[in-house]
């Protein structure tokens, strides 16, 4: 039986401690000591696979005061620790060669959601709050950049914003790679006013027209992006967003994105 999947492996870790601030004592008045890093991580994704409450976390895995776990991730989101794990693992596949940059292909699908200012009503499920999450890949389905909006927000609206997101990936001689050649997309976000403006970014938009048959556009390339929101869903924490803050779950959607691409660089091996 393999190790459960909150336990952070050495691999992962010692990626990840190079990223995250060193913790300074008082002298005088040290307080109390601050819970290990990698336990923290261990316990954030425990709430990430099983969609379990902080103040649920069971003390008989080790786990302490799921509040000192949040404000952990609250804090290393402000700092960007998540971002720069996700381009440090991004430049690790650039450099063997397993990112496609032909193509990048985009989907935005409708989550549930119980609060925060994140949510919307959404127009096609009768008025219920829901989220979206807004996600771009690269050829091969591994996650480049995703945003979190409201549930009524229109997709084509996050076409430009995603682009701008994908981080510049080293890896490989010459400058950081930031756009791909084309972004594959479906029919919602069939407007010329947005064509003009991935063309303005040198980037070729293929969508398909709103009047052409089903299974004759780019269908047959975007499935990659779909089978990867399927390995994002997965993440119980992710299937319907509970906090209150956007900032949180957006926390939580770059951390399951790091977790898939360090997943491909397993396969590397």
């Amino acid at each position: 039986m393999g190790a459960s999947p909150w336990i952070v492996s050495d691999d992962l870790w010692e990626r990840i401690e190079l990223l995250l601030p060193k913790w300074e004592r008082r002298f005088r008045y040290p307080g109390r000591k601050p819970v290990p890093d990698r336990q923290v991580l261990c316990g954030t994704l425990f709430v990430l696979h099983t969609g379990i409450q902080w103040e649920h976390l069971p003390q008989e895995l080790g786990f302490g005061s799921g509040m000192t776990y949040w404000r952990r991730l609250r804090d290393w989101n402000k700092a960007g620790i998540r971002q720069r794990l996700h381009e440090v693992l991004l430049a690790e596949l650039n450099a063997a060669a397993r990112l496609d940059w032909s193509r990048a292909v985009v989907d935005s699908p409708r989550q549930g959601a119980k609060r925060g200012l994140h949510t919307g009503p959404s127009p096609v499920d009768r008025g219920r709050a829901g989220s979206k999450h807004h996600l771009i890949t690269d050829g091969h389905g591994t996650p480049l950049a995703v945003i979190l909006t409201g549930g009524n927000r229109n997709d084509i609206t996050q076409l430009i914003p995603l682009l701008d997101a994908v981080p510049p990936v080293r890896g490989r001689p010459g400058q950081p790679r930031h756009k791909p050649q084309s972004v594959f997309t479906d029919r919602g976000n069939d407007h010329d006013v947005y064509r003009d403006q991935v063309r303005a970014r040198r980037i070729l938009p293929v969508t398909a027209r709103r009047s052409t048959p089903h299974g004759s556009g780019p269908g047959v390339y975007r499935w990659v992006v779909e089978r990867t929101l399927a390995w994002l869903h997965g993440f119980k924490r992710l299937r319907i967003c509970w906090e209150r803050r956007a900032d949180i779950h957006q926390a939580f959607l770059k951390l399951a994105c790091c977790l898939m691409t360090h997943r491909q660089i397993n396969s590397l091996c």
